[in-house]
């Protein structure tokens, strides 16, 4: 790389570093119905309105960081098999997938959402494996868009999909109030597509997808492509390009070491700085400021106002000091990190009680012993068996 160029990259990021540092005070199946930290601060000034516990008590972490974001897992299956998250040597066709009675029901995971709320979550994502094939999803959706934050706003509902089904559901999804998607595209040359995702799909399919979910509706659409060297590196350019204009954020992802069956290597990690100065050569960037704290993504728009792209940058510049996400499995199991080794079953108590007193008290409970940062300290600690993606969203 030129030399003037890294330099330039480098100060951008500093620069986007910068900004972060500034704004927070300083990152299938009919069968089936059924925020450690990453140097920026410690110190950060999260916004007013946190719903208190029973103690009167703003909801944080041992390391201060609050309540505001859930992911729910509706389905532990998904009709992809990409290598991060599913490799079909695994999960292949003698794989013991959870059954339709060990799912949560939507009205149970509704009673958990609205609890989780309750204690100051503001964003809802919906999650699988893949959400689109849970019988019924946008029924889930319609309950989910009612809810109401401690402050009064309608909850920020959001879904992460593969976008194979999206075409099919996406007027069905705009219509129960959903607002935000994040589809799952790692390539768009078709067979390093199909070799990504290990299945016959076409590339057109997802971006039919794309185009249908937008005429419907659902304004807020970003791209998310996951980024691993000397497979799909050679479509950084490409994905760019497409999108650009096209009114939806592309964001690149480092590959990740999430559960324990996808292969990860460090040398299969692109860097984010790296992609931004491919993109750079031909697209020129510039920094920009969070749009609110705790955001995964690294923000960059194109200095032509061709749009902006994002970087997800877990491995090379660790976020966890600005995490506010609790994740939820498909099983009702509470994890505190998307790297974690356990969790606590939730879905014992949604059965065994009609209050949600012990229910609310195992959550509180849960977050306030909450000191997980994992991307902080993954070259400090061993390898461990972590929960799989699958079981708990991206």
């Amino acid at each position: 790389m030129d030399t003037r160029r890294r330099t330039r990259i480098d100060n951008m990021q500093a620069r986007g570093i910068a900004a972060a540092c500034l704004s927070i005070g300083c990152s299938y199946f009919d069968m089936l119905e059924a925020p450690l930290l990453d140097c920026r601060t410690r110190r950060a000034r999260w916004s007013l309105g946190s719903a208190l516990d029973d103690r009167g008590k703003p909801l944080h972490d041992r390391l201060g960081r609050p309540l505001h974001d859930l992911r729910i897992s509706v389905i532990d299956q998904c009709n992809f098999r990409c290598s991060y998250c599913m490799p079909r040597d695994v999960f292949g066709t003698d794989y013991a997938f959870l059954r339709r009675d060990q799912l949560l029901s939507f009205d149970e995971i509704e009673r958990l959402a609205r609890l989780f709320v309750a204690l100051g979550v503001r964003k809802i994502r919906i999650s699988g494996g893949e959400p689109l094939l849970r019988k019924g999803i946008e029924d889930l959706v319609d309950r989910l868009a009612g809810l109401k934050t401690t402050t009064g706003f309608p909850v920020d509902l959001a879904m992460t999909t593969n976008g194979a089904l999206l075409a099919h559901k996406a007027s069905a999804l705009a219509g129960a109030g959903l607002k935000r998607l994040n589809v799952s595209l790692d390539a768009l040359d078709v067979d390093t597509f199909q070799r990504m995702t290990d299945t016959p799909i076409i590339v057109d399919q997802i971006l039919e997808g794309i185009a249908t979910a937008s005429k419907a509706g659902i304004k807020s659409i970003k791209v998310n492509m996951v980024v691993r060297r000397g497979l799909n590196d050679h479509q950084i350019l490409p994905m760019a390009r497409y999108f650009r204009h096209s009114g939806h954020v592309l964001r690149f992802i480092e590959f990740m070491d999430v559960g324990s069956t996808n292969g990860w290597s460090q040398s299969a990690v692109v860097p984010s700085t790296e992609v931004l100065s491919r993109i750079d050569r031909d697209f020129r960037l510039e920094p920009m400021e969070p749009a609110i704290t705790g955001e995964v993504a690294r923000r960059w728009r194109y200095q032509d106002g061709a749009g902006e792209i994002g970087v997800i940058s877990s491995v090379s510049s660790p976020f966890c000091g600005d995490c506010s996400r609790a994740r939820i499995s498909a099983e009702g199991k509470l994890y505190a990190c998307l790297f974690a080794q356990s969790g606590i079953d939730l879905r014992q108590l949604l059965r065994g009680a009609d209050d949600d007193v012990s229910l609310r008290q195992t959550i509180e409970s849960a977050w306030h012993r909450r000191n997980d940062r994992y991307s902080e300290i993954r070259h400090l600690q061993p390898r461990s068996r972590k929960i799989e993606m699958s079981y708990i969203g991206g």
